[in-house]
C-alpha cells in the first residue's frame, strides 16, 4: 500500500465524472471521498496524492483497480460499518440487490425491514464512495451524486 500519511484535502477535475473528485486523508487513512462541482477551498489542487491517482486510473477505466487495501475511517455505528464493510467485498463488474448485501452482511436478515433500513441508511451515509462501491448495490441508495453513480455504474458496465 502507498504511503497516505499526509494528511489533507485534496482534489482534481475529472473530465469523465465533469466535476472534482476530493479526498480527505487523516492518520493514514482516507475520511472522505466527494464530489464538488469545486474543491474546498482548503483543498490541495495542486499535490497529486497516491488514493487520488488510484481513483483516476479507476475512472480510466483501461483496467479493474482494487481499492481494499486502502484504509478507510468509518466513522458510523458498528451495525453500518459491518453493512459498508461488505459493500467493499463486491466485485468490480458486479452487483448485488438492498437484500443480497443484507444476506451477505453478518447478523442481518434480508427479510427483516429494520435490517433493510439499515442497510440504505448505511449505503446512504458511506463517507467514501469508489473506495466502498455503493454504485455496485443496484437498487440502493449512494453516497455520490446521481449523476456520478450512474457514470460509475456506465464505467463497470453494471
Amino acid at each position: 500500500m502507498e504511503d497516505v500519511s499526509e494528511a489533507g484535502i485534496y482534489a482534481r477535475q475529472s473530465p469523465y465524472l465533469e466535476r472534482f473528485v476530493q479526498v480527505g486523508v487523516a492518520s493514514g487513512r482516507v475520511l472522505r471521498v466527494s464530489f464538488p462541482e469545486n474543491p474546498d477551498d482548503d483543498a490541495d489542487t495542486g499535490t497529486d496524492h497516491p488514493i487520488l491517482e488510484r481513483i483516476f486510473e479507476y475512472l480510466d477505466g483501461v483496467h479493474e483497480v482494487a481499492f481494499d487495501d486502502v484504509q478507510v475511517a468509518l466513522t458510523v455505528p458498528t451495525d453500518q460499518r459491518r453493512v459498508l464493510e461488505t459493500v467493499r467485498t463486491i466485485p468490480y463488474g458486479e452487483q448485488v440487490d438492498v437484500k443480497a448485501l443484507a444476506r451477505m452482511t453478518p447478523d442481518l436478515d434480508p427479510e427483516d425491514d429494520d435490517d433493510v433500513i439499515l442497510v440504505r441508511t448505511a449505503l446512504d451515509g458511506n463517507p467514501a464512495p469508489i473506495l466502498i462501491p455503493d454504485h455496485r448495490v443496484r437498487d440502493g441508495p449512494s453516497a455520490a451524486p446521481p449523476a456520478v453513480e450512474q457514470k460509475l455504474r456506465s464505467l463497470e458496465e453494471l
